[in-house]
Order: structure tokens, then C-alpha cells, then sequence
């Protein structure tokens, strides 16, 4: 957050007019510059037009009681965030104020319009190590020492970007405040002083050397995910879903287990319950790689729905902002946007305000580029500076942000619009949430583009079983498949009884069923069912897809459908997700054994019978 007091320099206008969480100011109009911070009373606000007579600020705060005439500072810089040691495990608000220093000091709970508390700590010290190197010239990005924030991440202290010069002084190993002095560069015939932190602000992305292609899937441990709808590090994923439909239980899980080293969760308008459930079980949860707190690796940024809405797109571009930070050291991050349709409903609450030509259903008509511009700081990059001479870093920003549609109607353009500006779309499903199947994620709606970049990646740690010769690529194409058939034959099943379709087509329905059942249902509150590991997963669906091959064969052979469904081995092939935990890949061999061996006495029996 901004400091709030001002330099010398700062210049001073008034409150000409006031229209809810807007004011206009006089008197600032030909020095300020857009996206600059103001003051009035304390609080802060952000000039958004600029006009020749006078200036508007959408304030983020309340505005109650404001007065005309009131003395309005100009503080000469745009929002920005304070990016040094401290950050992780940090509860902010929308403009990076820390709600628990917040709480610590007003105990009833309510932040006061126009709180001043500094969004990192001034006074704890951090332990500082300086990498070897030698004096010399520096560039933006390099690496110059690191501080252990957690235990499960080494906080690499960094030149800031676009500032190169001679290193001329490295502190000594030791313990140091964030604002005590680290280093000095020599820049021009300037020398120039610098510590840990660094302020950076939220509407500019922090640049980077080059844009890469994506290699490597974020494994989330939902089995819809992984195998049908992956994301991939740097990804971009929509997840729309109306009231009641597990985005938030998503949000959360993905939050606990997905394999990316930090997770900056925001959330964007909130109500206040969900977000003070979600900061309770975060703080409960032990993270399974490191043991630790989960807490020690997660940002979390809470604007909920009673607080002005100005500061809900600011919640959005502050996390992000803090996400590109962690991934200038080389981390894999994930943001978790929860959710970004009351961030475009503040667009247009802020654009009916400004008395501005509507578009459809009332959003302001740069719903796009503001959606784009959000979106597209995504990626997986090659970093700017070096940790070591010639060692280059990659780090990764993956963006998934729920979108909540009025009645659950994707054609709404929030929904359409996202569309348009990510690589991938979890569709939850009403119907589905409501007959109990979670996750709902709709496999006949959702998609993925990423699955041709990490097929790859997935088959190098394939498991091997000469039964069925399928990586995980084919394994995703029959699942597909096979719920495609599933849905065309719905309708002709409702008809006619699904015991009158032919053997083939009863079998579809039985193995779709199956993998519904089996496979696609997920208990995130189960302690084994909650998170399922690569190879669990591969094992799992190659053992269904397993008993679809010999089911066929059998079929081909004479054998009776009937036949195949009273096979004890179903129940058993039912039940991994709940019973066999990613550690005992054995008992899924043990069941696929189980399964053949079973085959093999309907064989054997039936071939007595058919001889008598």
C-alpha cells in the first residue's frame, strides 16, 4: 500500500462533486497523471479520466460525509505493491493493508475509512545472505542474495527491473530490516541506495526476456482435470458456475494441492462467510509438501462484497502483481481469482456512475481489454537478470479465475467474454451439482487447448502395462469418446429401456457409468479421495479402460452383458478412489490382476456350459 505522506512536491486541489464512490477534484488537473493515488481525509482513491476543467478518482473507500471543497493531495505515483520478505502468509485487503495488524488494532473487527498501517513490517528482520560475486556491473533481475521467508521458500532478493549499474557494496551476511540498506549501484555518475523491498505498480506488468510455449501440466489431484481438462504452468483456465455449484470448494482445493510453489488467492467480492471460512481452513491445513502451514505458501487477498466496490479490481491487478513478483525468482505460481464476474460488476456499478454508453446487459464496452489485460499476465517466461553467471530462470504464472453467470447462463458476456482470452473452460453443471456429483465440472461443455503441449510430459511417466498399450493421451481420447456415446444414446435410452439397445451400446453405457461413478467423482473432503497423483490417476482409468477392451472381446465371443456387470471385480475397481491410497500403487496392480483373472474363470466356466 502507499505510504500516506506526501513530499513537498505534492499539489492540492478540491472536491467539486460527489456521485457515490466517485468524486470529481479541481485544481489537480493539468499535473496529475492517470492512475496517480490522491488523499482526502486519509483515504486513498485513483484518478481514472482526466478532463481540462477537473479530474475523476474512484475512491476506495466510503465516501459518506465527504463535503465539497474538501482539500484533495495529489501523492505523484500510481497504486503499488510492496514486494519484499513478509508477504507470504499475509492476509491483505484489496489495496494491500494487513488485516490482521488491522484486527490487532481495531478489535471490533470493522477497518476504519482511512487506515494507515504499512503493508509489510518495518521493524522484524529478515536473515539476509549475499550470493559470491564479485563487484561489477548488475542488471535488473539478477540475484544478489536470498532470504529464507518460509520453510518451503527462499526468498530471492533481486535488482529491481529496468535498473542496471556497478555493484559497488553488498552487505555482509547479517539480519536486516526491509528497508535497511543491502546494496549500492552506481548508475550514471549517481550512486544509489537499495534494500529489500521493492514497489511496483499493479496496472504494468513487471517485463521479462521471452514468452515460452507450455510443457508441463499443473497437476490439481482432480481426476476431471488432469486427464480431460488440464491446465498447464502458465496456463489460463475460466471456471464459470452458478450459485451452489463447488467453484469456490475448486478454488479452495486447487488452492491445497495443486503442485505450483506459491498461490496468490483473491478474493474479488466475496461474501464475507466464505471468505472467513476459506482464512480458517487455510490456516488449519498442513501443506503435504512440506508439512508446514499451508499458509506459508499462499498470498491471500480478501475484498469482500461490503467493502466499497473500487477496490475490487484493484484486489485482482494487486495479486497479480505480487504472483509476477515470486515468479521473477523462478516459482511456479498459481492465481486464484474467486471471482472475477463481481470484479466486472464493479466495472459497470463504476461505468453507470460515469454516466457512460452502456454495452450488452449494461458492461462498459471495455469489458475486453480490461479482461485481456488481466489474462494475459499469464504465461511461462524466461526471466529477465541471473541467479549465477550465465544461469538462466524460468518462471511460470497460471491464472484460473471463476466466473459466477446470473441463473448459471453462459451466454452472458462476462462468460463469452472470457471465452475469448483463455486456453481452457471447467463448465460446473447445476444438474450435476445437484444430483451430488462433485466436482461438477461438465465434461461435455468444459475443454482444454493445452493437451498437445504436455502429452509429451505425460508420457514419460506412463506406466506400463502390456495389457493395455494406451498412454495418457489415448486414455483421455476413449474416455472422451466413450461420454460422447453415452449422451447420444441418452435419448434413445429414455425411448425404448436401455435393455433393449444392443450388447455394444449397453456396454458403452455401463463403462460411461463407470467412469462417472469410479472415476470422475471426487470427494474433496476425504482424506485419500481428496488429491490423486499421476500415477494413481493413470491406473485407475487404464484399469476401466482395461475392462472396456476384454468386455469387448467378450461380447465378440457370445458372452452376455449380464455376464460382465455381475463381475466381483467391479465393486472392487469402484471403490480405488476411496480405498487405495496414491502410496499402494500395488493394490490397483492387484486389482487389474484381479480383474483378468476373473475374465479368465467367465471363460472358463461359460466354455463348460457352452459345451454341455
Amino acid at each position: 500500500m502507499i505510504k500516506s505522506k506526501t513530499n513537498n512536491n505534492s499539489q492540492k486541489g478540491h472536491i467539486s462533486a460527489i456521485v457515490g464512490s466517485l468524486i470529481r477534484v479541481k485544481g489537480l488537473e493539468n499535473q496529475i497523471r492517470l492512475h496517480d493515488l490522491i488523499k482526502v481525509r486519509n483515504m486513498l482513491g485513483e484518478v481514472i479520466q482526466i478532463y481540462s476543467d477537473y479530474i475523476v478518482v474512484q475512491c476506495f473507500e466510503n465516501t459518506t460525509n465527504l463535503r465539497i471543497n474538501e482539500k484533495v493531495i495529489n501523492l505523484n505515483e500510481p497504486l503499488s505493491m510492496e514486494l519484499a520478505p513478509g508477504l507470504l502468509g499475509t492476509i491483505f485487503d484489496g489495496i494491500q493493508r494487513p488485516l490482521q495488524k488491522a484486527f490487532e488494532k481495531h478489535k471490533s473487527g470493522q477497518l476504519t475509512r482511512g487506515l494507515e498501517i504499512p503493508s509489510l513490517s518495518r521493524t522484524k528482520k529478515w536473515h539476509f545472505i549475499p550470493l559470491e560475486r564479485t563487484k561489477g556491473n548488475v542488471t535488473g533481475g539478477d540475484v544478489i542474495g536470498t532470504v529464507q521467508e518460509t520453510q518451503a521458500i527462499q526468498h530471492k532478493i533481486m535488482i529491481p527491473p529496468n535498473i542496471s549499474g556497478r555493484l559497488t557494496y553488498l552487505a555482509n551476511e547479517g539480519d536486516y530490516t526491509i528497508e535497511q540498506e543491502l546494496y549500492r549501484l552506481e548508475i550514471g555518475q549517481e550512486v544509489k541506495s537499495f534494500s529489500m523491498m521493492q514497489k511496483w505498480p499493479i496496472t504494468t506488468s513487471r517485463p521479462f526476456k521471452e514468452r515460452m510455449l507450455p510443457g508441463e501440466p499443473l497437476i490439481t489431484g482432480i481426476r476431471v482435470i488432469d486427464l480431460l481438462f488440464p491446465i498447464t504452468k502458465g496456463g489460463t483456465i475460466g471456471v464459470p458456475g452458478g450459485f451452489g455449484t463447488g467453484k469456490t470448494v475448486i478454488q479452495q482445493s486447487l488452492a491445497k494441492w495443486c503442485d505450483a510453489d506459491v498461490c496468490i488467492f483473491v478474493a474479488c467480492g466475496e461474501r464475507g462467510n466464505e471468505v472467513a471460512d476459506v482464512l480458517k481452513q487455510f490456516s488449519e491445513i498442513i501443506d503435504p509438501k512440506s508439512g508446514q502451514p499451508l499458509l506459508n505458501r499462499i498470498v491471500l487477498i480478501a475484498n469482500t462484497s461490503n467493502m466499497p466496490v473500487s477496490a475490487r479490481e484493484a484486489s485482482i491487478f494487486s495479486g497479480v502483481t505480487i504472483a509476477e513478483y515470486y515468479r521473477d525468482m523462478g516459482y511456479d505460481v498459481a492465481v486464484l481469482a474467486d471471482s472475477t464476474s463481481r470484479w466486472a460488476e464493479s466495472l459497470r456499478e463504476i461505468s453507470g456512475l460515469l454516466e457512460e454508453m452502456p454495452a450488452e446487459e449494461g458492461y462498459p464496452a471495455y469489458l475486453p481489454s480490461k479482461l485481456s489485460g488481466f489474462y494475459e499476465r499469464a504465461g511461462i517466461v524466461k526471466l529477465l537478470g541471473n541467479e549465477e553467471i550465465g544461469k538462466e530462470r524460468v518462471g511460470s504464472i497460471a491464472i484460473i479465475g471463476s466466473i459466477s453467470p446470473p441463473a448459471g447462463d453462459f451466454s452472458e458476456p462476462v462468460t463469452a467474454t472470457t471465452k475469448n482470452f483463455v486456453q481452457g473452460i471447467w463448465a460446473l453443471d447445476a444438474g450435476l451439482a445437484y444430483s451430488k456429483h462433485y466436482p461438477a465440472i461438465n465434461w461435455l461443455d468444459s475443454y482444454s487447448n493445452y493437451p498437445d503441449y504436455i502429452s509429451e510430459w505425460w508420457y514419460e511417466r506412463d506406466i506400463n502395462w502390456s495389457e493395455i498399450d494406451v498412454d495418457w493421451f489415448d486414455c483421455r481420447n476413449q474416455v472422451n469418446e466413450i461420454l460422447s456415446q453415452d449422451n447420444e444414446l441418452k435419448y434413445i435410452t429414455q425411448l425404448i429401456g436401455e435393455e433393449n439397445l444392443p450388447d455394444d451400446q449397453q456396454l458403452t453405457l455401463f463403462i460411461a457409468k463407470l467412469i462417472k461413478n469410479g472415476f470422475l467423482i471426487q470427494n474433496a473432503y476425504d482424506d485419500i479421495d481428496n488429491f490423486t497423483d499421476v500415477r494413481k490417476l493413470l491406473g485407475m482409468i487404464k484399469v476401466i479402460l482395461l475392462l472396456f477392451k476384454e468386455s469387448k472381446e467378450l461380447l465378440k465371443q457370445g458372452f452376455l452383458i449380464e455376464d460382465i456387470k455381475s463381475l466381483l471385480v467391479i465393486n472392487d475397481i469402484l471403490r480405488i478412489n476411496r480405498t487405495i491410497s496414491n502410496d499402494d500403487f500395488d493394490k490397483i496392480e492387484g486389482i487389474k490382476r484381479k480383474l483378468l483373472s476373473d475374465i479368465e474363470s467367465l471363460k472358463l466356466t461359460q466354455g463348460v456350459l457352452k459345451k454341455r
